[in-house]
């Protein structure tokens, strides 16, 4: 990333430390916050990421910054076997835990406690490996990245979902307008951590989207590498193979 953004200023915490906060605090208002705040378009992403892992048909897949596990709960339709929602906040996992037991899952869906840049997987491990609004909260992008393919079998598939700015006019100063002073302040009004919702706001502004994150990727080592832009260009989907 081109600047740092950390979730508090004051303070003498990581980013990793911060983060693992920021989530904690507002875990119980996560979901309802981002449906709000998405108007409900980030379950169709949603979907859309599970359709392009239903054609791969993987047995396994690691869902990183799982938090409250929609994502996780949502690829049960590829037919996976097992499926691993990591996260590093436990807030938020003890959330989707209640998820996955309400839905019965639990025989398919692991939830785990696990630092993304330091997984405790072995090499090779998983078919398939998705990040869902999660790679922008990495403290070492790169090395995130690269823990990642190393976890993922060979030609096994990563699927990124993550928030993007608008190339074109008037959408680009429409979704900065929006994020700079809608979104915090709705983020104000309902979480108990005023910083958080400034703080995904300001680091999804200053993530290299599009061939700026393919670049990335193929830096890391992953072929096949596209991006295929949502919804005027406020998110993007990132495909890549080992």
């Amino acid at each position: 990333m081109t600047k740092k953004i950390t979730p508090y200023s004051n303070t003498e915490l990581g980013k990793k430390e911060q983060v693992t906060k920021m989530f904690d605090t507002i875990s119980n208002t996560y979901d309802g916050l981002n449906r709000v705040i998405s108007f409900g378009i980030d379950v169709k992403w949603r979907k859309r990421v599970v359709a392009i892992l239903s054609k791969r048909q993987p047995k396994s897949i690691l869902d990183i910054a799982t938090g409250t596990g929609d994502l996780a709960i949502e690829m049960t339709k590829t037919g996976a076997d097992s499926i691993v929602g990591l996260d590093i906040s436990a807030g938020m996992l003890e959330v989707g835990q209640r998820k996955v037991n309400e839905k019965n899952l639990a025989d398919t869906i692991s939830m785990v406690v696990g630092d993304s840049e330091n997984l405790s997987f072995e090499d090779d491990s998983f078919d398939a490996v998705t990040v869902a609004f999660g790679v922008r909260n990495f403290e070492n992008l790169e090395k995130g990245l690269s823990e990642i393919r190393r976890v993922l079998k060979p030609s096994g598939v990563l699927v990124i979902l993550e928030t993007a700015v608008p190339k074109k006019s008037p959408y680009r100063q429409g979704y900065r307008f929006y994020t700079k002073n809608i979104l915090p302040l709705i983020g104000k009004l309902f979480s108990k951590d005023k910083s958080a919702y400034t703080y995904l706001s300001e680091s999804a502004s200053v993530f290299p989207c599009g061939e700026n994150f393919n670049n990335i990727l193929r830096k890391i080592g992953f072929i096949d590498v596209t991006d295929e832009p949502q919804t005027l260009g406020v998110a993007s989907i990132y495909i890549a193979t080992k």
